[in-house]
């Protein structure tokens, strides 16, 4: 065993001299007794470059709001297709039903968890699988591949025909109370798995439960629905007894699988395809990512925005951020400087590799700002955290930013080369649970 290094009494008189000696910790110390370290930390020259003016635009319309819920992949990849709606139907605006993608992606869910714990039902509670399957059971969160496939299975609506309730908009009031009864499931299924007995009844009952609950949370999905709406010129139109799969293939069409997930990964291969095998939400499908260098990345998000379409994109979303006045960029934070001279200088592999870094938020991108030599020096985002956050609820993001903090975006297959296309008939490599970009 290492010999042990306790803090001791000369130690602390070092760390007391030290500053000591140095009068203008001092003054840092008093100038956050009040005010917040974010706003000592801001720099406003760095700010005032990021300007909301962009050389590429996407048409976007009125912000969305996920609340206290985090389905931003959700809203994410929902504000890239209301698009064809809005282009369609000839609308000022228009929006989709969260509330009903979500009561599916939490059933497709549990069914997932529970598919999961018979896998590694011959394993121990504290095996690395299982104890990590335990830790979420219902998790929030997930990627545009899992929104894809809840549309294609079950389609999509409007938002007014599956309105928001305070349990789709706060999920935290109820998902501990449904991941304890997951739990118990799981016990049960593993015990009479390691019995020999059948499981596929008692799984069924355990799935009734967890739909009960939430029709009960989010209310009952429409089996069918009237699409009434006033387009620009004034015109009513009325479109009767349409279900949500009829809704998608003629409002948003059947090219879904036109799109494909791009991911730039320093601590993954390069040029391989990608797989996770234990994650989701639809047991029959699997999210499938291609990674390529940064650039490429780039390149792609880039020309996709010039094509005239958002791209969806996910991010670490916690580094150098403002909500209030709505930048994220690492010039604009003197955080090391505020803290006495602290210094950071990890890669961007150390920083996932450490868990200081992971993909947690999904937002679109709907604009860039080339510079004169055609490179990107600032980014438009739409976010989904409503209009009183950030400038009217977008946000911009300089180039630093991007290629620290974006790992993740989905562009149409079309716009890869075919050295590009080529990489996706690879057999893709299996992701562990507790992969950094899982």
């Amino acid at each position: 065993m290492n010999r042990v290094t306790p803090i001791d009494a000369r130690m602390l008189e070092r760390f007391e001299q030290g500053y000591a000696a140095r009068p203008e910790l001092n003054v840092m110390s008093n100038a956050v007794s009040r005010t917040a370290l974010p706003d000592v930390a801001f720099v406003p020259a760095a700010a005032a470059k990021l300007r909301m003016d962009f050389s590429v635009l996407v048409k976007t319309n009125n912000i969305t709001n996920q609340k206290q819920s985090g389905r931003c992949w959700m809203f994410s990849t929902l504000n890239v297709l209301r698009q064809r709606v809005i282009a369609k139907c000839d609308l000022e605006d228009f929006s989709f039903s969260p509330t009903y993608l979500a009561f599916y992606d939490k059933l497709e869910k549990a069914n997932l968890f529970l598919e999961n714990i018979l896998h590694f039902a011959d394993q121990d509670l504290t095996d690395r699988e299982t104890y990590t399957l335990l830790g979420n059971p219902l998790p929030d969160g997930g990627q545009w591949d899992m929104a894809i496939s809840l549309i294609k299975k079950y389609g999509v609506v409007p938002s007014w025909v599956m309105p928001e309730t305070v349990h789709s908009t706060g999920t935290a009031k109820y998902l501990p109370i449904l991941n304890r009864k997951l739990r118990e499931d799981a016990l049960e299924l593993r015990a009479l798995a390691k019995e020999g007995k059948d499981t596929a009844a008692r799984r069924e009952e355990m799935l009734a439960e967890i739909y009960n609950a939430l029709c009960i949370l989010y209310g009952q999905p429409p089996r069918s629905f009237d699409f009434e709406y006033t387009d620009k010129e004034e015109h009513y139109h009325c479109e009767r007894n349409l279900t949500p799969h009829t809704f998608l293939e003629k409002y948003v069409g059947n090219d879904l699988d036109d799109y494909v997930v791009i991911i730039s990964s320093p601590i993954h291969a390069l040029n391989r395809t990608y797989c996770q095998p234990f994650m989701g939400d639809v047991v029959e499908e699997n999210m499938f990512w291609l990674n390529l260098s940064q650039e490429e990345l780039e390149d792609l998000t880039i020309r996709q925005l010039q094509a005239g379409e958002g791209v969806m994109f996910s991010c670490d979303c916690h580094p150098d951020g403002d909500r209030t006045n709505g930048y994220w960029d690492p010039d604009c934070f003197q955080y090391g400087e505020v803290l006495g001279g602290l210094t950071f200088g990890m890669t961007k592999a150390e920083r996932l590799l450490t868990r200081e870094s992971t993909m947690n938020h999904c937002m679109m991108f709907c604009g860039v700002n080339l510079n004169e030599n055609g490179k990107a020096d600032r980014w438009k985002i739409e976010n989904s955290w409503g209009d009183a956050s950030g400038q009217k609820g977008y946000y911009i993001g300089s180039e630093k930013w991007f290629k620290a903090n974006v790992y993740q975006i989905t562009v149409r297959k079309s716009l890869l080369s075919d050295a590009q296309r080529a990489l996706l008939d690879q057999e893709p490599l299996p992701m562990k649970l507790w992969d950094p970009l899982a």
